[in-house]
């Protein structure tokens, strides 16, 4: 039985790849909103600085969770007959 693609198929996809994007923009805007209220609330100009680079950590965050997510769904097909070739080891090549 073959597996059938939802109509949208290729739209979701485009969706889950952008919102990595949006979401990585989201994370820098949070920090620098962050940053902003702490340099306001207490008089401290470097803490703007703080609130950018929590913001940035935060995206990397996200960047770094989705390549963990696409790492596992990759592993899913290694033991995948079709796909078996692609993760053979040097060991088991024959001359």
């Amino acid at each position: 039985m073959s597996e059938k693609k939802p109509k949208y198929g290729k739209i979701i996809e485009g969706a889950e790849q952008l919102s990595l994007g949006i979401s990585m923009v989201v994370a820098v805007l949070i920090g620098v909103g962050l940053g902003i209220f702490l340099k306001n609330t207490f008089g401290i100009w470097w803490l703007l600085w703080v609130g950018v680079f929590i913001g940035i950590g935060a995206a990397i965050l996200n960047v770094y969770k989705a390549y963990k997510k696409q790492v596992k769904e990759y592993d899913e097909f290694k033991d995948d007959i079709r796909y078996k070739n692609l993760y053979k080891d040097d060991e088991d090549e024959e001359y």
